[in-house]
């Protein structure tokens, strides 16, 4: 299971609008009352379940195609691939 998105820009897209719904429904409740929570479930659906979730699906996304993983003899070490 990868947690990556497709490119940076609509990782960072959907980081915006996750932690930016967050900060809108609890600045929200004066103004709005418990109707401004209901943007919570927005930002869980732009996190894909978590903030945690997020944040390593950045690094994914970031690293992805950077870093190979090679196992040999019990031992797993992360590489950079040979540049063409």
């Amino acid at each position: 299971m990868t947690f990556a998105s497709k490119s940076l820009p609509r990782h960072l897209v959907r980081g915006t609008i996750g932690f930016g719904s967050i900060v809108a429904a609890f600045a929200l409740v004066p103004v709005f009352g418990p109707l401004a929570l209901l943007l919570l479930p927005l930002a869980l659906v732009a996190f894909r379940g978590c903030p945690t979730c997020w944040l390593i699906g950045l690094m994914e996304t970031i690293s992805n195609g950077r870093l190979q993983r090679d196992c040999t003899d019990g031992q797993c070490r992360a590489t950079y691939p040979a540049r063409r």
